[in-house]
């Protein structure tokens, strides 16, 4: 490994450990809870992460943009076809229940795009960063999220029924699929990046006086959405367990190197097939801990494979940056 290639892993990665260790420490210290860090991670998803990637998107050219259909294939691949193939193991021959399955599915094949994605792409391939971001960040909110919801929620009133002894039918309508997507698609994060994507594609870019007064509060969305993280993980008591090393496992090792080994065998191109393998090694999301607090479903398991996941990157995401370094 050249010095050059370990000073930018270095760069890439160190930073991610240092803002979580600070807001590890803030927590401990009680300086922040976990409210206020919901209050941090709010301001990162409604504002933040969606002026950041109109900005960076904008200020990717027009080219790349419209030539990303081979990274939006495999990202997709990733995400979604990994999400369904995991649910049915899970759910069949493993035969965890529907909310766990699709908690479990969710916490494996959704990086943390809006957290670490910020700045390790960002380091790495700088404003063309945003389009695996925004791809990673849809897939997540247009597909995984609402899914997620929907089985969580069918499972949860299962559970009140079967205690309840009420007969009562479990199956997804057409409404409730279509009010979780129509609400996702309100969320800035979604429908931020769709516009940059339209405008970039007429070729319209920003004024520098626009772009500067977008980025001030764009550039804190990796800071504070890792601070935040760190004040979560510390409220969550984490402990190591066989499951949770298995699900870091696929999230970190196995689900990147098998589209490494899926974008070699389909001669991509390197910088294609470094941006997808790096999206998909960044660690779990956050997300998945909020999720699993609210419906009472694996709430330890889940908050350890993100602390344990994102101490892991360090190693995992440094060995794929040195794999597909050109």
């Amino acid at each position: 490994m050249s010095s050059s290639l370990f000073l930018t892993i270095l760069q890439a990665i160190i930073p991610i450990l240092v803002t979580l260790g600070l807001g590890y420490v803030a927590a401990w210290r009680r300086d922040f809870d976990g409210n206020q860090a919901s209050v941090l991670i709010r301001l990162v998803m409604l504002y933040a992460l969606p002026l950041a990637l109109f900005v960076s998107i904008l200020s990717t050219p027009r080219t790349q943009v419209l030539s990303a259909g081979p990274l939006t294939f495999l990202i997709l691949l990733a995400m979604v076809g990994g999400y369904l193939l995991l649910f049915g193991v899970l759910r069949g021959p493993l035969g965890r229940s529907q909310g766990e399955a699709a908690l479990m599915a969710m916490t494996m094949t959704g990086p943390s795009v809006p957290f670490i994605g910020i700045p390790v792409l960002g380091q790495l391939f700088g404003p063309a960063s945003a389009v695996p971001i925004s791809i990673a960040s849809l897939a997540m909110n247009l597909f995984q999220v609402p899914l997620t919801l929907i089985l969580l929620s069918h499972d949860q009133q299962r559970r009140v029924a079967q205690h309840s002894l009420k007969p009562r039918t479990w199956h997804v309508t057409m409404h409730e699929l279509s009010s979780h997507l129509l609400h996702s698609c309100r969320e800035p994060v979604v429908w931020v990046p769709l516009l940059a994507l339209g405008l970039v594609s007429f070729g319209i870019t920003l004024p520098p006086f626009l772009k500067n007064s977008l980025t001030l509060l764009g550039h804190a969305t990796g800071g504070t959405a890792l601070f935040a993280s760190g004040v979560v993980l510390f409220a969550r008591q984490v402990r190591f367990s066989p499951l949770v090393g298995g699900m870091v496992t696929i999230r970190n090792i196995l689900i990147p190197l098998g589209l490494y080994g899926l974008a070699r065998l389909l001669h991509y191109n390197p910088v294609t097939l470094q941006e997808s393998v790096l999206t998909m090694a960044i660690p779990s999301a956050s997300i998945n801990v909020i999720l699993a607090m609210r419906y009472h479903i694996l709430e330890r398991e889940v908050a350890s494979v993100l602390f344990f996941g994102t101490l892991s990157a360090l190693f995992t995401m440094a060995s794929f940056i040195w794999l597909t370094h050109p």
